[in-house]
C-alpha cells in the first residue's frame, strides 16, 4: 500500500492556548514546540502525554493483522513495486500529529521549529538524541538528502513539496527549508511530515557489495529510526515488525502510551473472504470491516455471542472520504461531462443500499462529506463572489441549483433515470445503433472496462454493469492481481476504477496532487482521474493561500462544488463510523480521539482480559 500523505495547515504558537498574533515582526524566528491551524495548541511545552492515550498501557504481545494480495518490495518511496504493509512503522518524521486536535502537530525528530511572518521558510532544530537503529545520529544532512531524493524519485513528494525552492543544513542539527512562494501558511507544518531517511545507509553498499539504489525495488531490510524494525519476512506472504527495545524516542510526550505491542505481524491472504475466515478462526487479532454485508451477516458466531470477539463502531469528527467510480478522462469517450453524468444516472444506489448494504450507507454528495467543508445549497455571499469570475466556464446550474445525485425508490426499477441517462448521451453525441451506444461522429461503440482491485466489489459492480448494458454500453470488469492493478492504474491504462480521496479538516497542498494539472501528467500520482481544469487550479490556490479559517472553508466549498458539477466520478457511499472487530485480548483507551481511532498506536495486548464465564470454544 502506497504511503498516504495527509496535509495540515499552519499557524504556529510558542505555548499552550495562546491566540496567534495578528502579525509578526519581519525577522520573527521564535522557536516553537508545536503547530496548529486554528490558532491554539491544546498541549503546552511541558505536556506529559496526549489525553487520548493510556500512559500505563502494558507492553507485550504480538498483534496479528491481515493484508490482501502480496508484496515484492520494502521500499515504499517509489511508484514501481508493491511495498509491504506496515513499512512506515520503521520510519519517523520531523513532527507528529495529535489525534484530538484538528491540524496540530508536535516535535518528534525535531524539538522545535521557527519561521518568519511571511511563511517564506521554516527552520527545524533536531533532537541530538535522535538516532538511527544502528546507533548513528540523525543529522540535518539526512533531512536535506531525504527531501532532495524523495522529490526526485517519488511523484507524491514531488507534488506535495513542489514549493520548496531550497533546503540547507545550517548546522549538524539545524535544517532550513526556503519556499518559492510567500503566504502559504501550510508549508511550514507539512515540512514536519517529511519522512527522514538514513543517507549513510542508502548511499552505501549492500551485503552483495553493490551500491544501494533507493529508486529501485528491494527486499533488503532497510534501516529506520522508528519504534519498530523488521524482524522476520517471507516475501509475498508475511512480515513481522519487532519493537525496538532501546528506541530513542520512547519517552517523548508524543509517544508515551503508544507503540505497545512487542511485535506487529502482517499475513497476506488471497482475498478478503479468506482473511475474514482466518480472523474468525483466531488466526488474526483485529479486523477493519469495510463490507456492510459482512457486518450484518458474517459475525453470527459463538465467539461474538459469548464476548470473545468485540464489535464496535468508532466515530470520529473527520470528513469521510469521497469514494466513487473514477473515470479516466484522458480517454476521449469520457471527455464530455454529460457522458460522465449519464453514468451516474445509471447507478441505482437506493436499490443497492437496500438489497446489498442492509441500509447502512448514505449516498455521498461532497468531496468533504460529514464536515463543515462540504458545500450545500447554491453559492452565496463570499463563495458566490469567489466563483463569479469563472461563471462563463462553469455549468449555469451550478449557480442556480444544489448538487444532487440521482435518486430512485429502491425497487430496482430504474427506467426513469435510465431514460435521463439516454437523453444525456444523445445530447453529448451518442445514440443507439442496433442496440449499441455509438458515437455519432466516429462510429465507435461505447466500451468500458471496470478495473477492480477487490473481488468484494463484484457484487456492487455487476448490477451496475447490467444497467449500463441496458443503455447499449459494452461494459465488462477485470480483476488483475495486486501488482498488475497498481501498474495499470499508475500508468493510466484503465477506463474506470474504484477509488477514494481521504481528506482532513484542513485541506491544502495535497489538493494539487488530487486535482492539479501537474499531477495529472505524473504517472503514479493521486490525480488518477486526470483533472486539468483552470478553474479547479485557481480554486486550489484559494484553498492553499487562505489567510483565515473562514476563507479556507469558503474556498473549499467552491472547490467542492466545482468538482461535483464536473462529474469526474460516480459518487458511491459513506458511513460516519469505522467498523472494527477484535478479539477481547486487545484493548484500547476508553476515550477514542476525535480525529482517528488510534490503531494500532494507542492499543495494547491485554493478557489478563476477562472472558465471560460461559465462553465456549470457536
Amino acid at each position: 500500500m502506497k504511503l498516504r500523505i495527509l496535509a495540515l495547515a499552519v499557524s504556529l504558537l510558542a505555548g499552550p492556548c495562546v491566540a496567534a498574533p495578528a502579525a509578526f515582526a519581519a525577522d520573527q524566528t521564535t522557536a516553537r514546540a508545536g503547530a496548529s491551524l486554528f490558532g491554539t495548541l491544546k498541549y503546552g511545552p511541558d505536556f506529559k502525554h496526549f489525553d487520548y492515550v493510556n500512559p500505563d498501557a502494558p507492553r507485550g504481545g504480538t498483534l496479528r493483522l491481515s493484508s490482501i494480495g502480496t508484496f515484492d518490495s520494502l521500499n515504499p518511496f517509489i511508484v514501481t513495486g508493491n511495498p509491504a504493509d506496515g513499512i512506515s512503522l520503521i520510519y519517523e518524521t520531523l513532527t507528529k500529529s495529535s489525534l484530538d486536535e484538528p491540524g496540530s502537530s508536535y516535535g518528534l525528530i525535531a524539538k522545535s521549529l521557527s519561521y518568519p511572518d511571511d511563511f517564506s521558510s521554516v527552520t527545524f532544530e533536531l533532537r541530538p538524541e535522535a538516532k538511527w537503529q544502528d546507533g548513528v545520529p540523525i543529522t540535518a544532512d539526512d533531512v536535506v538528502w531525504s527531501l532532495q531524493t524523495l522529490k526526485r524519485i517519488y511523484p507524491p513528494f514531488a507534488g506535495y513539496y513542489a514549493n520548496v525552492a531550497k533546503v540547507e543544513a545550517l548546522t549538524p542539527h539545524t535544517v532550513r527549508f526556503t519556499f518559492s512562494v510567500k503566504g502559504n501558511r501550510e508549508l511550514p507544518i507539512i515540512m514536519g511530515q517529511l519522512f527522514v531517511l538514513p543517507k549513510h545507509f542508502w548511499t552505501g553498499t549492500g551485503k552483495d557489495g553493490q551500491p544501494r539504489d533507493i529508486s529501485k525495488t528491494t527486499l533488503e531490510i532497510p534501516l529506520g529510526s522508528g519504534p519498530y524494525k523488521i524482524g522476520e519476512m517471507i516475501p509475498g506472504r508475511t512480515i513481522r515488525y519487532d519493537r525496538v527495545k532501546d528506541y530513542w524516542g520512547q519517552n517523548l510526550p508524543v509517544n508515551v502510551g503508544q507503540n505497545n505491542f512487542d511485535a506487529i505481524r502482517y499475513d497476506y491472504y488471497g482475498d478478503g473472504t479468506i482473511a475474514l475466515e482466518a480472523f474468525k478462526a483466531d488466526q488474526l487479532d483485529f479486523r477493519l470491516e469495510n463490507s456492510a454485508k459482512n457486518w450484518a451477516t458474517a459475525y453470527n458466531i459463538p465467539a461474538v455471542k459469548d464476548g470473545r470477539i468485540v464489535r464496535e463502531e468508532l466515530h470520529t469528527d473527520n470528513p469521510e472520504a469521497m469514494q466513487g467510480f473514477l473515470f479516466n478522462i484522458r480517454r476521449a469517450k469520457f471527455a464530455d461531462p454529460r457522458v460522465r453524468e449519464a453514468f451516474n444516472y445509471a447507478f441505482d444506489f437506493e436499490w443497492q443500499n437496500k438489497t446489498l448494504f442492509y441500509g447502512q450507507y448514505t449516498r455521498t454528495a461532497s468531496y468533504f462529506p460529514s464536515s463543515e467543508l462540504a458545500s450545500g445549497g447554491v453559492p452565496a455571499g463570499a463563495e458566490l463572489a469567489l466563483l463569479e469570475p469563472f461563471r462563463k466556464d462553469l455549468p449555469p446550474a451550478l449557480f442556480t441549483s444544489p448538487y444532487q445525485n440521482p435518486v430512485n425508490d429502491g425497487s430496482g426499477n430504474n427506467r426513469s433515470n435510465l431514460a435521463k441517462a439516454q437523453a444525456l448521451f444523445q445530447s453529448a453525441g451518442w445514440s443507439l445503433t442496433d442496440g449499441v451506444l455509438t458515437n455519432n461522429k466516429t462510429g465507435e461503440p461505447m466500451k468500458v472496462e471496470f478495473l477492480l482491485s477487490d473481488p468484494a466489489f463484484e457484487r456492487v459492480t455487476a448490477p451496475y454493469l447490467q444497467n449500463l448494458k441496458r443503455l447499449g454500453i459494452q461494459a465488462t470488469l477485470r480483476e488483475p492481481d495486486s501488482s498488475q492493478y497498481i501498474n495499470l492504474v499508475d500508468s493510466r491504462a484503465f477506463d474506470i476504477v474504484v477509488g477514494s480521496f481521504p481528506q482532513s479538516l484542513s485541506p491544502g497542498n495535497e489538493q494539487r496532487y488530487f486535482w492539479g494539472c501537474a499531477a495529472a501528467k505524473t504517472p503514479g500520482s493521486q490525480n488518477v482521474i486526470g483533472i486539468c481544469d483552470p478553474v479547479v487550479e485557481a480554486l486550489i490556490d484559494k484553498v492553499i493561500f487562505a489567510t483565515s479559517r473562514e476563507e479556507l472553508v469558503t474556498a473549499t466549498h467552491a472547490l467542492d462544488r466545482v468538482l461535483l458539477w464536473r462529474h469526474y466520478l460516480v459518487p458511491q457511499w459513506h458511513l460516519a463510523a469505522t467498523r472494527v472487530a477484535y478479539w477481547k485480548r486487545l484493548a484500547h483507551p476508553s476515550k477514542t480521539p476525535a480525529y482517528g481511532i488510534g490503531f494500532p498506536d494507542t492499543w495494547w495486548s491485554d493478557a489478563n482480559a476477562k472472558l465471560p464465564k460461559d465462553a465456549g470454544t470457536q
